[in-house]
């Protein structure tokens, strides 16, 4: 898969957290997990998938919430204690974040290249496109997570 191009910085909707991604990002997914769900009111949730080392804190402190994700791992979820912008999350076993579009300054080139988790999604998630859809992770990051 492409890498995408860019440096690009982002944060929470009150600017408490502002934080950096160094290096390109891997793929540009839209989850439908249960916790994405949960998390983004119901809706499926936009993430750009970069590599654990590209993330740097600039400024504040978010807040990590723990739970068991459709995975079976436990995967953090970081957000603004002030706004409640969620913002990334942590999962144990995978090489990369996955980062929140709308936590990014900058998101308009960012296209999604895949549906993961679809086996969560309700029926009126919108999955009409032609993009390769998961019913988890796709198969080349199941296999990096169990070595």
């Amino acid at each position: 898969m492409e890498e995408l191009e860019g440096k690009r910085e982002g944060g929470c909707a009150c600017g408490a957290v502002r934080f950096e991604v160094k290096e390109p990002f891997v793929a540009i997914g839209i989850c439908h997990c249960m916790q994405c769900q949960k998390l983004s009111g119901g809706g499926a949730n936009y993430v750009a998938l970069a590599p654990k080392s590209a993330l740097t804190l600039l400024k504040g402190s978010p807040a990590v919430f723990e739970s068991k994700g459709d995975s079976g791992a436990t995967v953090g979820r970081a957000f603004c204690t002030d706004c409640g912008t969620p913002l990334w999350s942590l999962p144990a076993h995978e090489p990369f974040l996955p980062i929140k579009l709308g936590a990014l300054d900058e998101n308009e080139d960012l296209t999604p290249v895949m549906h993961i988790y679809v086996k969560s999604a309700p029926d009126w998630h919108s999955l009409n496109d032609d993009l390769p859809k998961f019913a988890k992770m796709p198969p080349s990051a199941e296999a990096t997570a169990q070595t």
